[in-house]
């Protein structure tokens, strides 16, 4: 078989990201290959990772649905491939049990198996690089103390060149900075606590920053509101909107620090109910925290400074028309006709709901068409009934308008939906 002097080019080219690839890997690299001190016992250890664990919300991405406790194989869609997490249970063949306690920190701070392969950023080491040295090690601790699985990790499926491990030191070198979380010291504790919360453990900028082409955070923007790709219902997945949580007047500064911290710790506050994928966040993770830790979260994300949304395209007359119609007839018995909402029915949709001012208007959009998945047990359902699905009942141009009235009525001001974004979601 002949090779053309194009694919010969390709092939030199790739070859040299990949020596680079490695030249920074072995430049950047960890050392050490000891324990980690610690004066805790082993006791001690294993609850203190536990929880650590469960700010991290580890069990939602390594636990897949009917799968076995932190086994893996959950798949994470994104724009060059599926991902799957893996098995990081304390079997020595196919999870972590044969894993040192610096090769743990290693894949934590650095995002490099002991192997020396490097990760790729769905597992958030972006952020769990500002995880302090203890806190990792109790972490593994707990780990492994778990009941280990035997189940070989699925295998990814990525388009080239991602599909190539060894390019991974060359987006390291653009944009990762390994090291702990430092201390502000101009902040108070409680400030500091939530920002190492926040940002290190439950590494919430991982779904609320938007990315770049490479799937880089923009640290610019970051909590300005992101999108991923997630379950609708057991069958579809479609993109989700994160909405901003910084202090925009279409943001948290719609919330108190009241709402922000009953919302993390009971899954609702006076403005909605969790629904979608933070619903595992809120059950799985946040709402297991202390109340003090939850206060610190919400000091600090009330403190984040605005980063303001597009205002986006102003509705016509017409649209707004079109929408009031639909809303009257469909949506004003439950959130009433001034979008209050009924503490028995339905949540509020006026001025202070975040999925309602979001730029992206995805996650509406999968409320209206899919019915919002509201958080099961332990937590107890707020309404009464649950919402309709209307992707059979209303055709992409009638949600389109019912979204961009919402959107624009009783204080909101998010712009206008169209029917394409629609029919993206539906």
């Amino acid at each position: 078989m002949s090779i053309s002097f194009r694919q010969l080019a390709i092939l030199a080219v790739g070859l040299l990201f990949v020596l680079a690839a490695a030249l920074i890997f072995f430049n950047s690299s960890p050392l050490g290959s000891g324990p980690i001190a610690t004066a805790a016992s082993q006791a001690e250890l294993i609850a203190r990772g536990k929880y650590l664990a469960t700010a991290g919300n580890c069990a939602s991405c390594h636990t897949a649905e009917r799968g076995e406790f932190m086994a893996g194989g959950l798949p994470f869609d994104t724009p060059f491939g599926t991902l799957y997490s893996t098995n990081i249970s304390p079997d020595s063949e196919t999870g972590i049990g044969a894993w040192s306690q610096r090769g743990f920190l290693n894949a934590m701070r650095h995002g490099v198996r002991p192997t020396g392969e490097h990760l790729y950023p769905a597992f958030p080491y972006t952020a769990f690089t500002k995880i302090k040295d203890e806190d990792v090690l109790a972490i593994y601790v707990y780990l492994q103390s778990i009941p280990p699985v035997t189940q070989t990790p699925f295998e990814n499926s990525l388009s080239f060149p991602f599909s190539v491990r060894p390019l991974m030191g060359f987006w390291k070198a653009m944009y990762f900075n390994a090291g702990e979380f430092e201390v502000i010291a101009s902040q108070t504790d409680e400030w500091n606590r939530g920002a190492y919360l926040v940002d290190a453990l439950a590494h919430c900028s991982a779904c609320h920053s938007p990315r770049n082409l490479l799937g880089a955070e923009k640290t610019q923007l970051a909590m300005s509101g992101g999108e991923y790709i997630d379950q609708v219902n057991s069958e579809a997945r479609r993109p989700w909107a994160a909405p901003n949580i910084t202090a925009t007047q279409r943001g948290l500064a719609l919330w108190s620090h009241k709402d922000v911290k009953d919302y993390l710790k009971t899954a609702r506050n006076d403005f909605l109910e969790s629904y979608g994928p933070m619903n595992e966040v809120i059950i799985n993770s946040t709402s297991h925290l202390t109340q003090s830790d939850v206060n610190a979260m919400a000091t600090y994300l009330k403190d984040l400074p605005a980063i303001d949304e597009s205002a986006g395209s102003a509705p016509t007359a017409l649209l707004m028309g079109r929408g009031r119609t639909v809303y009257n007839l469909h949506c004003g018995t439950c959130h009433l006709p001034t979008g209050e909402g009924d503490p028995k029915m339905a949540p509020k949709l006026n001025a202070g709901s975040l999925v309602v001012q979001s730029e992206n208007p995805a996650s509406m959009i999968n409320a209206i068409l899919f019915s919002p998945k509201t958080p099961g047990p332990p937590l107890l359902p707020k309404w009464r009934h649950p919402m309709e699905e209307f992707r059979y009942l209303l055709d992409d141009n009638e949600v389109a308008a019912v979204t961009t009235f919402i959107r624009n009525s009783w204080r909101n001001s998010a712009g206008t939906v169209t029917p394409e974004q629609v029919a993206r979601q539906r």
